[in-house]
């Protein structure tokens, strides 16, 4: 059966506003699915204790100065949240540092990309004998954590003071054998680390994280010979999906957590333990 020219454009007429009716329908579909994503509490993943408080500081600036509703989600342990962030069960998480973030990428393929620092927990070198580095002596003791992560963190930090030179191609996975220069000879001891504070009465200095510096009575920013800085690559992330990253409920939470009241929370919470990454 033929249909006249008549016809036929009655028919066509029909097909495109039933199409720019299905078009406008999605359209509402997906700014209703936006409106409503925004309406939600933002999820973010924190591990419990100290820094899920310092998170609640974070949430209620959040709140009362940019209007932000944000849910915390308590973990005990290191890998679920990033499951739950690449799952799409959390927003963003606050937890981790770059290196752990990257093999975490490298092994489970995640799509995962920081959007923001929150605090470095530094390590920093401590001496009952120095008080200054110009009185460390030639083929001195200097005691560093043998595992691998902080053995690698702390001899770059050692490069950064001048005291030895490491290979670049190496870079956080240095070990001793990768020291390159070493003018002052330096004897350097590798210790489990929470032998590294009974160490402190055999060697001109010890590089110890916070964590066992703090049980006998140590704290970087009062008692470091010297300390990581905020350029550490071991800065704790604010952490988002690729395609979330780019929220602006999220851009806000970063301002929200890097604000003065979180940083004095940390600083109490951490007992002076924490430097500003931001």
């Amino acid at each position: 059966m033929k249909l006249g020219f008549k016809a036929l454009t009655t028919v066509s007429v029909l097909a495109s506003a039933l199409a720019l009716a299905g078009c406008g329908e999605q359209a509402k579909d997906s700014a209703t699915a936006e409106q409503a994503a925004a309406a939600k509490p933002l999820r973010l993943g924190v591990i419990a204790g100290a820094e899920e408080q310092v998170a609640e500081v974070a949430v209620k600036v959040a709140k009362e100065k940019y209007d932000l509703d944000v849910e915390l989600v308590a973990f005990s342990d290191y890998v679920t949240p990033n499951v739950a962030l690449s799952d799409g069960s959390l927003d963003i998480n606050a937890f981790q540092h770059q290196p752990y973030l990257d093999k975490q990428i490298a092994d489970r393929g995640y799509e995962l990309v920081a959007v923001g620092k929150t605090f470095v927990y530094p390590i920093a070198a401590y001496s009952k004998v120095i008080k200054t580095l110009d009185e460390l002596e030639d083929g001195a003791k200097v005691a560093v954590p043998n595992d691998p992560t902080n053995l690698g963190r702390t001899l770059l930090l050692l490069e950064q003071q001048g005291l030895i030179e490491v290979d670049d191609a190496v870079g956080l996975e240095a070990t001793p054998l990768n020291i390159t220069a070493n003018p002052k000879n330096l004897k350097i001891i590798e210790l489990e680390a929470p032998q590294l504070p009974r160490s402190l009465d055999d060697v001109a200095f010890a590089v110890i994280n916070t964590t066992y510096a703090s049980q006998i009575d140590l704290l970087p920013e009062r008692d470091g010979l010297f300390v990581e800085d905020k350029d550490s690559p071991y800065a704790n992330l604010i952490v988002a999906r690729k395609d979330n990253q780019d929220d602006e409920r999220i851009q806000t939470f970063v301002k929200a957590y890097q604000s003065d009241e979180v940083y004095e929370a940390a600083k109490e919470l951490f007992k002076g333990g924490v430097v500003k990454g931001w």
